[in-house]
C-alpha cells in the first residue's frame, strides 16, 4: 500500500513537493486554506495531484503518514498541533526533497542579504560550468527540480521557517550571514529563539563541510560556541583579520579570502556590488568559491561582473535627473538601514506597510543626516510620523505605488534620488513585495 503524503500550501514549494511525491510513488494529497494560484493548478492537473483550496479537510490530512508543510504556516497552526498531536512527522520541502538527490548543497541564511548572496554564489558556479541549480527560498522548488533534474550541486536560499521544520538534511557548504530581529511573532518575540533557528543551518554538518559567517555579527558570535557546529569555521570581518576566512587588507582596497593555504584577492573597487552590507555578501561568496575549488579567475570575474538582483536595491531608471531604486525587498528595520547607509544623494523614502513591531529609532541616524522627504506607502502610517516628523520636514501619505511614485518625484530636485525601501510587510496594499516592486517599477515609466 502506497504511503499518504498530505502537502499544506500550493504555492512554489508545497506544488514542487507534491510532484515530487508523485513521482516517487506516494499516495499525495494538497491542501490549502486559501486560493491556489492559476498557474499552479494547471501544473497540479497535469501531474494528477489531489487537490483542495479554500480550506483544510482534517479527515483527509490527518490520516498521513507524512506531512510537507508551506513554511508560511507556524507550527502554532491548530491543524499542525493536531497533527503533531497524532505523532505524524511534519517536515519542510527542504527536508523532503533532500531525501532524493547526491547533490552537493551550498545553503545560505541570514537576516539579510540571503537572496543577494545565494545569487552570487549560484552565479559563480554556474560561471564555472558547474551543473548547479537554484532554488529554496529564490527562484524554482527545489522539489520540482529533484523531480526533473540531475544537478551535482544546489544552491538554496534558506529562510529560518524552512530550517524549522528540517532534521536531517545536511549542508555541505553553510552560509549564515547575520542574525537581526525579524519574524519575532514566530518565535515568542525571543531573538535567542530566532538565533538557534538560524543555526540550524549547520544540523548534521561534519569536519569536511565549511560554515561560513560574519565574524562582525554579535547575536552571531555570541550563540556561535554553543551552537556546536562540527563544521571547518570560516569567518568574514570588516573589522579585524582573520586566520582562516576573508577580510580587508591594512588600508582596505582589497578583499583577501584565506582558505587553507589558498589565498585570494581582489579590489574593492571593483566589486560589482557596493554598500558595506554588499561588501559582506561578496567576503561570504569568495570564501564559499574557495571551498568548493572554483578557479579564482573565475571568483574574481564573478564578484566583479554580477548584477544586482531584482527588488533589493536594484537602479530603475532616471527620470529628470532623479534615480528611482527599487528595494521592496526590505521588509525589516535592518535591509532598510543597508540601503539608506549606501545613499549618497539626497533622498526621498518611500516606507510603510505591515509593521513587524519596527523600532524606526535604529534608522534615525540615516535619517537625519540623507532623508529630505518620506513618503509613507501603507493603510497605517502612525509610527512612522511619531518617528520621523521632529527630522524630517515632509511626510505625505500614500496608498498606492503610482501615487507614491508621483508624490516623491514631486518632492524632489535633480541629482536626488528616490528610495523605496519600505522596512514592512507588504500585505496591506499588495499581494506580496515582488508585487509591490513591479507596481513601482511600472509606475516610474508612466511618469
Amino acid at each position: 500500500m502506497k504511503k499518504r503524503l498530505v502537502i499544506l500550501g500550493g504555492g512554489e514549494s508545497g506544488v514542487g513537493a507534491a510532484i515530487l511525491g508523485r513521482a516517487k510513488g506516494f499516495d499525495v494529497f494538497l491542501s490549502d486554506a486559501g486560493r491556489i494560484s492559476p498557474a499552479h493548478l494547471d501544473v497540479l492537473q497535469a501531474h494528477h495531484v489531489r487537490y483542495e483550496q479554500d480550506g483544510h479537510s482534517e479527515s483527509l490530512i490527518l490520516n498521513a503518514d507524512e506531512v510537507v508543510k508551506s513554511p508560511g504556516i507556524p507550527d502554532s497552526a491548530p491543524l499542525v498541533k493536531k497533527l503533531t498531536a497524532a505523532g505524524i512527522p511534519v517536515i519542510a520541502e527542504i527536508e523532503f526533497a533532500g531525501r532524493y538527490t547526491k547533490a552537493k548543497m551550498i545553503c545560505v541564511t541570514g537576516s539579510n542579504g540571503k537572496t543577494t548572496t545565494t545569487s552570487l554564489i549560484y552565479h559563480m558556479m554556474a560561471g564555472a560550468g558547474l551543473n548547479v541549480g537554484l532554488g529554496g527560498n529564490i527562484g524554482k522548488s527545489f522539489a520540482l527540480q529533484v523531480a526533473f533534474k540531475r544537478y551535482d550541486y544546489y544552491v538554496l536560499e534558506l529562510s529560518s521557517f524552512q530550517l524549522d521544520n528540517m532534521y536531517h538534511f545536511k549542508a555541505d557548504v553553510a552560509v549564515l550571514l547575520n542574525i537581526t530581529p525579524d519574524h519575532m511573532d514566530r518565535y515568542g518575540y525571543s531573538l535567542e529563539n530566532y538565533a538557534r533557528s538560524k543555526f540550524r543551518i549547520a544540523q548534521n554538518m561534519d569536519k569536511e563541510g565549511c560554515f561560513i559567517y560574519c565574524a562582525d555579527d554579535e547575536v552571531t558570535m555570541k550563540y556561535l560556541p554553543e551552537a556546536g557546529v562540527q563544521a571547518q569555521l570560516l569567518g568574514f570581518s570588516r573589522k579585524r583579520q582573520l586566520a582562516q576566512g576573508a577580510f580587508l587588507n591594512s588600508n582596505n582596497t582589497k578583499l583577501v579570502s584565506m582558505y587553507k593555504n589558498d589565498v585570494f584577492e581582489t579590489l574593492v573597487d571593483e566589486l560589482s556590488l557596493k554598500g558595506k552590507h554588499n561588501l559582506y555578501n561578496s567576503m561570504a561568496a569568495s570564501i564559499a568559491g574557495q571551498a568548493l575549488r572554483i578557479k579564482k579567475e573565475n571568483i574574481r570575474n564573478s564578484l566583479i561582473g554580477f548584477e544586482s538582483i531584482e527588488h533589493r536595491l536594484e537602479p530603475v531608471l532616471k527620470v529628470g535627473g532623479v534615480l528611482f531604486i527599487n528595494d521592496s525587498k526590505a521588509t525589516n528595520i535592518n535591509s532598510t538601514w543597508y540601503a539608506l547607509e549606501s545613499m549618497t544623494t539626497p533622498t526621498v523614502w518611500i516606507v510603510g506597510g505591515v509593521d513587524k513591531g519596527n523600532d524606526y529609532g535604529e534608522l534615525a541616524d540615516l535619517v537625519r543626516q540623507k532623508v529630505k522627504a518620506i513618503v509613507c506607502l501603507g493603510v497605517d502610517n502612525r509610527k512612522i510620523h511619531e518617528a520621523f516628523e521632529s527630522m524630517v520636514g515632509i511626510i505625505v501619505d500614500t496608498r498606492s505605488a503610482e501615487e507614491a511614485v508621483k508624490t516623491a518625484y514631486s518632492l524632489s530636485d535633480r541629482g536626488d534620488t528616490v528610495l523605496l525601501s519600505p522596512a514592512c510587510a507588504s500585505f496591506d496594499l499588495f499581494h506580496s513585495y515582488e508585487d509591490r516592486g513591479r507596481q513601482f517599477k511600472n509606475a516610474i515609466r508612466y511618469l
